[in-house]
């Protein structure tokens, strides 16, 4: 096959059909009609001799040949991209742009604001969009549309970049005058009633069922282990409420202990260990290799692990201060 004959939207059309299984959806991500779409498969099927994708039952579904290449054109299709993207130099004290990232719940709540300060420090003219994560789903991560998601992830697809923001531990909220703060042990744990708080993942959300206690996370996982269950009375995906729930005297908020740190000045709340064993959980930053290259993006996520560091470090010293 001469190569300099293969027309590169060919591969494109393919990116697309391969990740949407759906000409009618592949066509309208291109901003083409279905005619030119259908005749864009046709094509591909002549130039690697392969039906590439098949009708079945559940719509249409990718051959053997064409899992095999997917990710060969996707490679081919991010290096031209960034042989053909002008370098330029990021500066940020004058950059004009938009960021949009995806952040967790608890991100927002424990790494947020110290990035905003540090950026609006370096970057005055920077606007930041902070996304939720049922605001995005991974598409739109894969495509660029948002520049990165900083999260807890049970999975993430394997071309994605990432790096480990932090590790975090686990403590619990108990109103310091309910009585089992002078006996806070499993029994007493387990006796009383809790608050539950999660968002991981990304995409749409939905009522959590409380009978399914493996499916709860992290902290109930633990539980199930040791063959214990806690009982749950409410159910939030908001760190901010925990701190203000858990001040009812018969209500106990287990959660990760930067979140819980937040309120070690509240006279009316005190923060205690788990009397079990809850393995610590990695928050991460994530992004598509579409934006690794991209010196504006690699400055944002230079400075991210920059404050990460600062804090760990603050956290550090007013340890060894007291």
């Amino acid at each position: 096959m001469n190569v300099g004959r293969v027309d590169l939207n060919l591969l494109v059309y393919l990116d697309v059909l391969l990740r949407e299984k759906n000409v009618t959806r592949a066509a309208e991500k291109l901003g083409i009609t279905q005619p030119a779409m259908s005749n864009g498969l046709r094509r591909l099927r002549d130039l690697f001799n392969d039906p590439l994708l098949i009708r079945s039952s559940e719509g249409m579904r990718p051959t053997e040949r064409a899992l095999d290449i997917q990710p060969k054109v996707r490679q081919i299709l991010e290096e031209t991209q960034h042989i053909l993207e002008p370098k330029q130099e990021f500066k940020p004290l004058t950059a004009r742009r938009v960021f949009r990232i995806m952040a967790s719940d608890y991100a927002e709540a424990t790494l947020l604001p110290s990035l905003i300060k540090h950026i609006r420090s370096e970057a005055p003219n920077i606007i930041l969009d902070f996304l939720t994560p049922s605001d995005v789903g991974y598409q739109d991560m894969e495509q660029g549309r948002v520049d990165m998601a900083i999260n807890r992830f049970n999975e993430i697809p394997q071309s994605f970049h990432q790096t480990t923001i932090w590790e975090d531990s686990f403590s619990c909220l108990v109103n310091s005058r309910n009585p089992i703060v002078q006996s806070f042990n499993l029994k007493t744990y387990l006796g009383a009633q809790h608050i539950w708080v999660s968002k991981t993942g990304m995409g749409v959300g939905f009522g959590v069922n409380p009978d399914k206690s493996g499916g709860l996370g992290w902290i109930d996982q633990a539980l199930a282990r040791i063959g214990q269950k806690r009982k749950i009375t409410i159910f939030t995906r908001h760190y901010q409420m925990p701190g203000l729930l858990a001040q009812n005297n018969d209500l106990i908020a287990t959660l990760p202990t930067r979140v819980a740190k937040m309120q070690a000045q509240n006279p009316n709340l005190v923060i205690k260990d788990p009397p079990f064993y809850i393995p610590p959980f990695e928050l991460k930053m994530a992004w598509s290799p579409l934006l690794h290259s991209n010196p504006a993006h690699q400055w944002l996520r230079r400075l991210i692990v920059y404050t990460a560091e600062r804090i760990i470090e603050d956290e550090k010293n007013k340890k060894a201060e007291r």
